[in-house]
């Protein structure tokens, strides 16, 4: 089994929706630094989700 650890990204942050809504949100910190420490912590591959653009229908989050 693969375990991939995953980043959403809204407004450039890492964020967590409760329950998948929009305005019930916890924010965590810069995408990068999280990131790293999945990385650290042997991640060879990271979920990047671009929840602005799942909302919108087009990418709204930029490398």
């Amino acid at each position: 089994m693969l375990i991939l650890p995953a980043i959403d990204l809204r407004g450039g942050r890492c964020v967590r929706l409760a329950q998948g809504d929009f305005n019930a949100e916890t924010r965590y910190g810069d995408p990068v630094e999280q990131a790293c420490r999945f990385a650290d912590a042997g991640a060879e591959w990271i979920h990047v989700v671009d929840l602005d653009g799942a909302r919108d229908g087009a990418a709204r989050q930029r490398a």
